[in-house]
């Protein structure tokens, strides 16, 4: 049964445009049942020596491809994966085509240039709005505490041992053997450390001590985070005001379920639900805009936005983020607008069900659900 049909409809709209399409997405958030849910998909696993065999002569083993959508999980197990996929787009565009990897992979300069033009990108997060065949998904308790990837969100129960151990293969397998990082226990401590801090303002050196490292290398470590996608860096907006700061960013974990058991919660306390709404807005505009580039914005006063989207040559729309939409109020607004009085301004809140707008302190704010926002910016 296909539980993610928004996911696959994305498949046909990029394919349009590029011959391949890189799936991203962090270990166990679905790529693999994702990829063998395509109809008439050819499914190949590149971790497979007897696969790897058959791509060895990467000219004949196009040709002979039938029409059918062709799936290389793990591509970069191929001896050269770059040159495999861009002889498939030069040479065979008519093949459709998707390749998950390592994040090293898609993230170096070779890859990125090689495919340049060939390649679309797809980013899977965690579950979103759009994965109707979820059940329960309008449960926000159950999704900010059991998290959205699939594995976790189903099981009958949550075991904290899974999120340890998920950690564990993701330092095995994402960093010991892709980043060559040789100590582990700090590493991890500063993963772990970020998760229970999630949504706070970035000091390296406020890390630096509990974790036994430099401050370069905590810098260094959250790069690495950032790139295999374990954290989203949220930086700030600035317009080169004095009264802006820009030298400190907000670092989100991925995902609620990890956030909440570095924390110890087995409930999510009333208080703390806009904490986790934040969480969960966040990856929504991720996976419908299919980007990290959403921001944030505060002045030395301490008024403050939750979030911004400001794509170049367009107005940045400002995002409030509340667990009730009764719970806004205008002062960071205000104050944003004061030095960028162009753009949208929206409250995405828990408990509203249909867009409508209003009238707010002389600003036109327009409160939404959770599943309109990115439509609505």
């Amino acid at each position: 049964m296909n539980l993610r049909p928004w996911w696959l409809s994305q498949f046909e709209l990029l394919w349009q445009r590029r011959p391949i399409i890189w799936l991203t997405g962090v270990r166990r958030a679905g790529k693999t049942s994702l990829c063998q849910a395509i109809p008439d998909v050819r499914y190949y696993d590149c971790e497979l020596p007897s696969v790897r065999r058959q791509l060895e002569d990467p000219e004949g083993f196009l040709r002979a491809a039938g029409p059918e959508p062709l799936v290389f999980d793990e591509v970069h197990r191929l001896p050269d994966p770059t040159q495999f996929l861009k002889i498939a787009a030069d040479h065979f565009p008519h093949l459709r085509i998707v390749a998950t990897g390592s994040s090293t992979l898609g993230a170096s300069a070779k890859f990125g240039d090689t495919l340049a033009g060939r390649k679309a990108e797809l980013w899977l997060t965690p579950l979103c709005e759009a994965d109707t065949g979820f059940p329960g998904l309008a449960d926000r308790n159950q999704r900010f505490l059991a998290g959205g990837l699939p594995g976790f969100y189903l099981a009958s129960g949550r075991d904290d041992r899974d999120y340890a151990e998920w950690l564990e293969a993701f330092w095995a397998k994402d960093i010991l053997e892709l980043f060559r990082l040789e100590r582990r226990a700090p590493f991890l401590k500063f993963a772990e450390l970020l998760l229970a801090q999630s949504g706070g303002r970035f000091e390296a050196t406020s890390f630096a001590a509990p974790c036994g490292v430099s401050r370069t290398t905590i810098q260094n470590y959250l790069a690495v985070l950032e790139a295999t996608r374990l954290v989203q860096v949220v930086r700030p907006f600035s317009g080169r005001s004095a009264n802006e700061i820009i030298a400190t960013p907000l670092v989100y974990g991925f995902d609620t379920g990890f956030v909440a058991w570095a924390q110890g919660l087995h409930e999510v306390p009333p208080k703390e639900r806009g904490f986790f709404w934040e969480h969960l807005v966040l990856n929504e505009l991720g996976a419908r805009l299919q980007t990290r580039e959403v921001q944030t914005w505060r002045d030395k006063l301490g008024r403050e936005v939750d979030f911004v989207w400001a794509p170049r040559a367009r107005p940045p729309t400002a995002i409030e983020v509340k667990w009730s939409g009764d719970a806004f109020e205008p002062r960071g607004l205000l104050a944003f607008r004061a030095l960028h009085p162009e753009g949208k301004n929206l409250v995405c809140a828990a408990d509203v069900v249909e867009p409508y707008t209003r009238t707010v302190a002389g600003l036109e704010v327009t409160w939404c659900p959770i599943d309109r926002v990115a439509e609505l910016i």
